[in-house]
């Protein structure tokens, strides 16, 4: 049995629902769950009634679904329902042979693109994806990606990516760091952008007209969705982001050569991973110098000030300036 995008919303939350402990989801508290779930990414008019509900549930219990351990418990005339192992999770469970498979084949398939140009990444991906469903024949984990699974607005990934995909202006509740309240923006996405473990979306903001507003996934509280016109994305964002470190472009800032002085301890790291794409070094007695090409920021300021005394900026001024304030708020704090 095929299982589509709203299927399985309605069993990753059935499944939250059987494993947590001390509280009792009855027929009724479940079917107000799974059609919040599928409301939250699908918008209204997306929910189920019982009959589906009790349907989804005989497929989680059936050998084609996950065998679950569910128990039924009378509480009064009413029952609820629980895992009778209150570890298990459909998310921990063994690929299907035909799932194994199918992934084979598709890994398969992406691997005559590895090294292709355009598709670098694939070699990367290909050894992350054979370790984490379980493609080789390890018995264990052997790969870890950096992740933040508890980031609070990770749960808009998705829906931003449809709506993408879809054209779908938004309405988007936002609260800023620095802002006491929240406020709505009408926003039409253009572009998914992970940096630092943190995901950004880019888009069109109409209140604004800027159509290179960005957004942190964890800032945002609610989205809607609206029937507005979507205007299209003029943005190549491949060259948008070449000049940057991070994400943030400040309005009308242009790049700038970036002159530093790294320490001999710390040049093997950096001659083997790169700050920018753009990176030219030379050895001047034991010193490394490098130079990029860059739009100063606040994601390189951050990343300058990371690697301590062993990195100093040379030029410009005032990017070097700005580090050196920074320095001496540093040693007032200590002081």
């Amino acid at each position: 049995m095929a299982i589509n995008k709203n299927a399985l919303i309605r069993y990753r939350e059935l499944d939250r629902c059987f494993r947590k402990k001390g509280r009792k989801y009855f027929i009724d508290d479940l079917l107000i769950a799974v059609n919040e779930a599928l409301t939250e990414f699908n918008g209204q008019e997306s929910g189920i009634n019982r009959r589906q509900l009790f349907d989804d549930i005989r497929y989680m219990e059936s050998e084609q679904g996950w065998s679950i351990p569910l128990g039924k418990y009378r509480d009064g005339k009413k029952f609820y329902y629980s895992y009778t192992e209150p570890e298990f999770s459909i998310t921990q469970q063994a690929l299907t042979d035909s799932e194994r498979t199918h992934l084979e084949n598709a890994i398969a398939v992406l691997s005559h693109f590895s090294g292709t140009p355009q598709f670098e990444w694939l070699q990367e991906t290909i050894p992350v994806l054979q370790d984490k469903l379980s493609i080789k024949n390890s018995s264990r984990e052997i790969i870890e990606l950096q992740s933040n699974f508890d980031l609070i607005g990770l749960s808009f990934l998705n829906p931003l990516y449809d709506a993408i995909i879809q054209k779908q202006v938004l309405s988007v509740l936002y609260k800023e760091f620095k802002s006491e309240e929240p406020y709505k923006l009408t926003f039409h996405p253009y572009y998914l952008k992970q940096y630092n473990n943190r995901w950004f979306v880019f888009g069109f903001n109409e209140e604004k007209q800027v159509p290179v507003w960005n957004l942190a996934l964890d800032r945002i509280l609610e989205i809607g969705y609206l029937s507005a016109s979507y205007q299209e994305d003029l943005t190549d964002w491949k060259d948008y982001f070449y000049d940057l470190i991070g994400v943030t472009k400040p309005y009308k800032e242009e790049p700038t050569n970036v002159k530093l002085e790294i320490a001999k301890n710390l040049a093997p790291y950096i001659l083997t991973k790169p700050l920018h794409a753009s990176q030219k070094s030379n050895w001047l007695e034991d010193k490394l110098i490098v130079e990029i090409e860059v739009i100063p920021n606040y994601e390189l300021r951050s990343l300058i000030l990371s690697f301590g005394s062993s990195i100093r900026v040379i030029e410009p001024d005032v990017l070097k300036n700005d580090i050196k304030t920074e320095v001496k708020n540093l040693a007032t704090l200590y002081d």
